[in-house]
Parts: structure tokens; C-alpha cells; sequence
């Protein structure tokens, strides 16, 4: 009996948590505008977390446990100054802590911007988000996913590539012959990089529009002033003492967002630095929890 037994448990265990799923390439025949990678541009994982030179970009789905499904997705962005990915504690925990709240996550190894393999730079992470929001939405039926629910989370750079994502989605920069609505339906900015004016990150801006970019490239991506009422609803979360990224930038977009009539909730604390993840180690609130809230509040984690 025991020997029938153990191998039930086994596979009820296995159907009943959560799960990560294999890594699904967003472009089988290439990413548009790609340069052929030379063999001194490879992939290269450090310290198990970080991740660099990305040529195959890849969105990861992670299910939440059987029975637990709302039918809301949020596609992961990790952050790294478009320079890598901090891709657990901003990418795999993550997507972990959504299952929890029955969200379908999705974790996005996004391409860095790079002339050696793009020939436009400045658009190779957001075509890759684009093409995470087509893949959710057109594959929404086998995901169990209600199209009008999919939202983004972006930290740091990657908070700057999600602001990006609600603000940029009207002019598609990908193959898109289905007319797949691009727009993230809820966006969520965790001390993110948000202008490349005054109050920048000066590697993400270079890394993403170069070092000498022109005006016009520097106000198209400070994403303060591309906001409009059609941006959707957003939650931002930085500490105040960010010495990386200032804390002006959540500020600049909170702004534009109240100008613009768009929902929109922001929690601020006193201390955290950056790059803190889940966990703000100088208070007992848990932003996270913030955020499960106005997810909650907005109908989102509803069946």
C-alpha cells in the first residue's frame, strides 16, 4: 500500500503548488532588426543570479497552484542598469510571490541594448516586452489569462523598461499582423529609473540611448513626459535615502500621472536605499502587501 501511496503524494504535490515552467523563446526566427552575435558576445550567468549579454530573449511562465488561478497575468521585469539582470531577487521571487496571490507570473529575460547585436538599441528591450504582452494575450487561452488583466512590474532599469512599456505601447516596434492591444492593462514601478534628465541614472540612460544622445531621444524616453490619460493605472514603491536611482524619479511620474487624470498609488519610505527586492529592511510594511491591496481594490484578483 505504502508503495502506491508515495508516488500519489508525489505527483498531488507536483499538480498542486506552483510551478515554473521551461523558458519560452519570444523570437524562433530572430528578433526584428537582430545583428548576428559574435562568438565574444555570449551569454554568461554570475554568481547564479545575474545575468549578462542576453542574444535569446525569453519569458519564463510561472502557474500558481492548481484551483488558486484568478485569470490575472503580470509579466517580470528584473532590473540592472540595461547593463543585466538581477534575475531572482527581482525576477524568480517575484514571479513566486504573485503565485501566491493566484497571478499568473510571467519572468522576462529581456535583451540588453547593445550596437553589437541590434541595430537600433534604444528599442531591443522594449520590442522584447512588447512581444511578452503579444505572447500573453494571443496564448491567454491556454494560460487560462483574461486578456483584459495583464499587467508589468519593472525594477530599477527594469522599472524604466515597464514605465516604458505603459507609455510607448501606441506605436508598435514589433511584427504585430493580429493588431494584438499592446497596452499593459495595470503597471507596477518599483524604484524605478524614470527620467534621463536632472534626476537620472546616468548607466541606464547610457547604456539604453548612448552618451551622447539627442534631445529629442532624452525626452522620448524620460517617461515623465510620456505620459498620457491613456497610460493605465500605476503603483510605484522607492525609498526616499536612494542614493542610486533619486527618488525624484517615482515622484516625476506620480505627477504626470495625477496631471493626466490616471489612477494611480505610490507608497514612499524614509529609508531602503535600492535594490532592496521584496524585503525593505528598515520597516515592517511589506510593499509587496501595498500592492496586493490596490491589485485587490482594482478588481484584479477577483475569479
Amino acid at each position: 500500500m505504502k508503495n502506491i501511496i508515495l508516488p500519489l503524494l508525489v505527483l498531488l504535490a507536483v499538480n498542486t503548488f506552483a510551478q515554473k515552467q521551461k523558458p519560452i523563446v519570444l523570437y524562433p526566427d530572430g528578433a526584428p532588426g537582430a545583428k548576428p552575435a559574435p562568438k565574444t558576445y555570449a551569454e554568461r550567468i554570475q554568481d547564479g543570479s545575474w545575468i549578462f549579454k542576453v542574444t535569446e530573449p525569453t519569458l519564463t511562465p510561472y502557474l500558481p497552484a492548481a484551483g488558486t488561478a484568478n485569470g490575472t497575468a503580470v509579466i517580470v521585469l528584473p532590473g540592472g542598469g540595461y547593463a543585466g539582470l538581477a534575475s531572482i531577487h527581482e525576477g524568480d521571487a517575484i514571479a513566486k510571490e504573485f503565485n501566491k496571490i493566484g497571478v499568473t507570473a510571467f519572468l522576462l529575460k529581456y535583451r540588453l541594448p547593445s550596437d553589437t547585436i541590434m541595430t537600433d538599441k534604444t528599442i531591443g528591450p522594449l520590442q522584447d516586452v512588447q512581444r511578452a504582452v503579444q505572447m500573453v494575450r494571443e496564448r491567454a487561452a491556454e494560460w487560462k489569462i483574461k486578456t483584459d488583466r495583464v499587467g508589468i512590474i519593472g525594477f530599477s532599469a527594469g522599472g524604466h523598461l515597464a514605465s516604458t512599456g505603459i507609455t510607448h505601447f501606441q506605436k508598435a516596434v514589433i511584427p504585430n499582423k493580429n493588431n494584438t492591444n499592446l497596452r499593459p492593462d495595470f503597471g507596477m514601478l518599483i524604484y524605478p529609473v524614470i527620467s534621463f534628465g536632472e534626476y537620472t541614472h546616468q548607466g541606464s540612460k547610457d547604456n539604453l540611448i548612448g552618451k551622447n544622445p539627442s534631445p529629442e531621444l532624452v525626452k522620448g524616453f524620460s517617461n515623465e513626459f510620456q505620459v498620457t490619460p491613456q497610460t493605465p493605472p500605476t503603483f510605484l514603491a522607492h525609498a526616499e535615502d536612494d542614493m542610486v536611482v533619486p527618488v525624484q524619479n517615482a515622484l516625476l511620474f506620480y505627477n504626470a500621472l495625477l496631471t493626466n487624470k490616471v489612477k494611480a498609488e505610490m507608497h514612499l519610505y524614509p529609508a531602503g536605499g535600492h535594490g532592496f527586492g521584496l524585503v525593505n529592511p528598515t520597516t515592517k510594511e511589506l510593499w509587496f502587501s501595498s500592492l496586493t491591496n490596490w491589485m485587490a481594490a482594482n478588481g484584479w484578483l477577483s475569479k
